[in-house]
C-alpha cells in the first residue's frame, strides 16, 4: 500500500536522520504502524528507527504511552489532547530523539458529525522542546486514503523537525 512518494519522503527521511545522528519513535492508531513500516522498508533504517507503538485501543494508548483515562474520557481518542499525550509518551518512553503521533477515523464508519471519517490529529515532537501538531480533515476519501495521507504528513512533521 505504501507509495512511491511515500517510499522517496521516508528515504529522505532515513537520510537525513542518519545524517544528524537522530532516532525516531511513532505512535500509531489509525495508521496501525503504516509509518514505522515505511521508514523500515528502507535499507539502513535500523539506525533511525528506535521503535514504534501501535495504539490502536484506549488501553493501549494508556498502557503503553502514559495517555490519562481523564483524557480519554473527556475529548476522546481522536483529539489534539490525545496525540499531544501520544507523541509525548512515545518521546520519553523510548530513546528517541523525535517522536510523532497519529490518532483518528479512517472509516469507513465511525464518523460522527463533530468528528468525521477523515478527522485525524498528528503530533510530533523532539527533545528540544519543539511540537507541532495538526488537524487534519482529509474528508471521506476512504480508508485506504485517509491512511495514506496521514504517513505522508506525519513523515513530513518529522522531516520539519530534523530540519529545523
Amino acid at each position: 500500500m505504501i507509495n512511491a512518494d511515500i517510499e522517496e519522503r521516508a528515504r529522505l527521511l532515513v537520510d537525513h536522520c542518519t545524517r544528524a545522528g537522530k532516532t525516531i519513535a511513532t505512535a500509531e492508531s489509525c495508521t496501525g504502524g503504516m509509518i514505522v513500516s515505511a521508514l523500515t522498508d528502507i535499507a539502513g533504517s535500523s539506525a533511525v528507527v528506535d521503535r514504534g507503538y501501535i495504539t490502536y485501543s484506549n488501553q493501549a494508548k494508556m498502557d503503553m504511552l502514559g495517555v490519562s483515562a481523564e483524557t480519554l474520557a473527556t475529548v476522546g481518542a481522536v483529539s489534539r489532547e490525545t496525540a499531544l499525550q501520544m507523541s509525548a509518551g512515545a518521546l520519553w518512553r523510548s530513546g528517541a530523539d523525535l517522536a510523532v503521533a497519529v490518532t483518528g477515523i479512517a472509516g469507513p464508519s465511525g464518523g460522527t458529525p463533530e468528528k468525521p471519517v477523515g478527522l485525524v490529529h498528528l503530533a510530533a515532537r523532539d527533545r528540544k522542546g519543539r511540537l507541532h501538531h495538526i488537524e487534519s480533515r482529509y474528508g471521506d476519501i476512504g480508508r485506504d486514503g485517509i491512511r495514506i495521507a496521514t504517513v505522508q504528513t506525519a513523515l513530513g512533521m518529522l522531516e520539519g523537525l530534523i530540519q529545523s
